[in-house]
Order: C-alpha cells, then structure tokens, then sequence
C-alpha cells in the first residue's frame, strides 16, 4: 500500500495552494445555517472545475448539494460542511479577540472541514481515472449542521442512500478518530398565546403567555432530577411578549434542546416536557402551539471502517511544527483562563483521544496520533452525521488545527481557521480519508467486514428519522 500513501500526498502537495484557496474563500465568506449561499455555490463551483457531475438543491434543500464521479462499486462518500456561526466573526490569525463587524464567522472550522473532505474526494478521482478502476466517488455539501440538523433532513429525503461507505473528519486540537458516540437531540419552540390587558386597571383581564413560559421553565427545572444523568435540557427565551411590564403580555415563545444518549431516550424526556408545557397553558389559561424544529440521532461508530481510518491517518502522519506555528499556538494557548488551561487535555479525549497528555508536556500543538480505542463512552455534544451513521457505515476522525486547549465555537477557533498549521491538519484530514478511500477501492473485499458490522446493527436498531415529514430546514433567523 505504499503506492497508495505516495499517491494521495504527492497529489496533495500538488494542489496544496488550490485548497487553500478555496479554505480561505470559504472563511471569508461565513454564512449561517441554510444561508451558505455563496459558499454553496463556489464549492460546487470547484467541483465542477475538477470534473464532477453536481447536482444541486438535493433533498429540497437549496445550499446543499452532491458532485459524483465514476461508476459502479463501491460507493464511497465525502461528507463536506461549510456553514459558520453567528457572533463568531473573528480577524484570522490574532491573539485576541478582533471581531468583524457582521459578527458570523467560521468558529467551528467548518471552512477547513468542507475544503478538507473535498480534497479527499479529488484525491480518490484523481486515483481511479489514472488507474482506471471501476468505483464512485461521491462529494457530499451539507448545509446547516450548526443547529439545523442538514444532514438529518438529506437523510430523511434519500439523499445518502446507495452508499457504501461515508467518511468525514472535524477540526479540532487532537490527531485522532472520533471513536465516541454522541447525544442525539430535539430542538422544539413551545408558544404560548394569552390575552392582553392592563397590567395595573385590570390584570384579572389578562392571560400571561410570559407566566406560561416561566411556569414551563421552572416545571422543566424540576424535571432535570428526574432523567438520566447524561441527559441535557437547554432553553432560550426566543420572545418575551414586549418591553412594557404595563402590559400582560399576550405573547412568549421559548426553544428547548433537549439531548440524551440515545434517540429514544430523547423522545421519551420529550414528551415529559410537553405535558410540563401543557400543563402550563392549563395553569395560566393560555393557548399552546408546538413546532418541532429540528432532530438528530446519536452517531453509530463503525469500527471496522475506524480501523482502516486509523491506519491511514498513521501512515499519512503527523508534520513537525514549524517555530512560527508553535509560536502562535502559544500565543493562543496564553490567551485561555486557568479553568482552560486546565481543560485542555479533556479537550482532546473529547474527541475520542485516549492519553494522560504527558507527552504534551511543555507543547502547544498536538504532534502525533493518538492511540485508538474502541469505547462505549459518549461526546458530550450532537452531531447531525449520526443519522447518516444509522443508514450508511460511517467514520470519522479529527486533525489538530488549532492549539491544544483551543474550544469549539470561540473566537479562538475562528482565528486559527487559516493558519499555516490548520491547513496542513487541512489536507492531513483529507489524505487520511482519501487514503482509507484508495485501500478500499483497490481491495473492495475490505467492504465486508465494514458492512457486516453495520448490518448486525442495523438489523437489531431498526431505522426512523426523527425529524417529522412536515417539518422543513428552518434558517436561523426564519
């Protein structure tokens, strides 16, 4: 296989600066879930350029899209993200917060993740064309995974099927595979409609929707006693019916994410909460209204398919960092609280990276692979690829392209998107995924393992989407 290493990081090298180039377009251009207009575009744009066939506005949803190349088996998929984050608007490479003032910005690095997993899908074309294998390579643009759940809503719409296998990676502080499973969740706003009045010459006139979400809160805080542990019951005030205490307010509307380990765990907390809800509206004579806004299921590890990921993120390997990127990294690193500081370890074991960190000692980039572990413990966050988990065999790993400690959606994050380090941990993500592709492609009995694995699962956890037929992809501000 070491034609196959030699093959992926002499292409890669080759077009180093195109994907940058199109990294830093990305970066520049942040849009908020199922806005990625322009980015959308561009990078189907790319893809056209490098000889796939896209077709766009996939799954009735109109930034998101599919490029293919090839024909015939196996089928393999590049899973690509590119929204950003709001208040997250960052000037690159400082060591302090310098916010642009259309405060977006990409702090989950999602400028590198879709460029990196791009990389990898012309790294796999470029392979079959000059070989001449039989095989497809799929490029997925995946829209609104940042509180939207696009992936879950491609799923529900068929987008995925007939793949063989899907592979994707996230930017973080470690060089590992994602190896834990993740909290599926709800995302519903309950709204509450009352009945205006004077506050002072007749309140006994109005009906509080404000006193109704109050009322749901406080039910709901009581609740959290009574769920598992590893349950997480989150909210927002999304309107608080007016500015004038003088009027009972015949308006309110709160969001409530609600996650747990498991997608039925999440359902069954649900349903408690809406009875908390109800029970409100009985209390305060008002009207309820429930939309539900979004779902994801907890992600499903394959480990067969981590295995040969693993090989190959060991294989394309770790570069030393350079003086001018340890020095900036430290710089970030000086710009954490203590409470952070002392957290950056956990930070990589987040992420599946098993280590006491003494080998980080004194060092502010991760320099080498973590060791992998298969683990029953779970991210203690969501993931909107773990329904396409469910569906598809499915793995993950992640590359240091931030500084150890560096949190997920902080102005931190966001500077560090278009280091010299990112882009290298870039284009190691997209060698490690196109390698894993290249192995499969020229043994495609490796498949089999991959896919018995995700049958027996399958056949014991039969598949439903939890995102209702009615309910379509909500932009952030809709």
């Amino acid at each position: 296989m070491e034609n196959l290493k030699q093959f992926t990081k002499e292409y890669l090298q080759r077009e180093k600066n195109n994907f940058e180039r199109i990294s830093e377009y990305i970066f520049h251009h942040p849009e908020t879930r199922f806005e990625e207009y322009e980015s959308a575009e561009f990078l189907a744009s790319e893809c056209e350029k490098k000889g796939f066939h896209v077709e766009r506005g996939v799954g009735g949803i109109e930034t998101a899209f599919v490029a293919t190349f090839g024909e015939g088996k196996p089928v393999i998929g590049f899973l690509g993200e590119y929204d950003a984050l709001s208040g997250l608007g960052q000037e690159p490479n400082t060591t302090t917060p310098q916010p642009w003032e259309r405060n977006v910005g990409h702090g989950c690095g999602h400028n590198l993740l879709g460029t990196g997993a791009f990389a990898a899908a012309c790294a796999a074309k470029a392979y079959l064309e000059e070989n001449n294998l039989p095989g497809t390579v799929k490029f997925f643009g995946c829209p609104g995974e940042e509180g939207g759940s696009g992936k879950t809503f491609m799923v529900r719409e068929g987008v995925f099927d007939g793949l063989d296998l899907a592979l994707s990676w996230h930017p973080s502080p470690a060089n590992a595979i994602m190896s834990l499973s993740s909290l599926a969740n709800y995302q519903v706003f309950f709204r509450f409609k009352g009945t205006s009045s004077h506050a002072a010459a007749s309140p006994h006139l109005g009906r509080s929707a404000l006193d109704a979400v109050e009322l749901m809160n406080v039910g709901v805080q009581y609740l959290r006693e009574h769920v598992i542990d590893q349950a997480r019951i989150h909210y927002a005030i999304t309107n608080t019916g007016g500015i004038s205490p003088n009027v009972v307010q015949p308006d309110a509307e709160v969001l409530y994410l609600v996650r747990a380990p498991k997608i039925g765990q999440v359902d069954e907390i649900y349903k408690r909460v809406v009875k908390i809800a109800q029970g409100a509206a009985l209390m305060t004579e008002t009207e309820l209204e429930i939309e539900f806004n979004k779902a994801c299921s907890n992600y499903v590890p394959n480990r067969a398919a981590e295995r040969i990921l693993y090989e190959s993120l060991t294989e394309i390997g770790v570069e030393e960092p350079t003086e001018d990127e340890k020095t900036f990294a430290k710089a970030i690193y000086e710009s954490f609280t203590d409470g952070e500081k002392q957290d950056a370890i956990n930070g990589l074991k987040s992420f599946g990276y098993f280590s006491d960190g003494s080998e980080y000692s004194g060092k502010y980039i991760a320099d080498s692979v973590g060791p992998y572990k298969a683990t029953d413990q779970v991210w203690a966050a969501s993931i909107d690829i773990g329904d396409v988990s469910w569906i598809v065999p499915t793995a993950q790993l992640t590359t240091s392209t931030s500084a150890i400690g560096t949190a997920l959606h902080t102005w931190q994050m966001t500077s560090q998107g278009l280091s010299s380090n990112a882009h290298k941990a870039m284009l190691r993500a997209g060698g490690s995924m196109a390698l894993t592709a290249l192995k499969i492609f020229e043994q495609p009995e490796r498949l089999a393992e991959i896919q018995a694995e995700h049958q027996a699962f399958a056949d014991k956890n039969p598949y439903k989407n939890p995102i209702p037929e009615h309910v379509q992809p909500a932009k952030l501000n809709s």
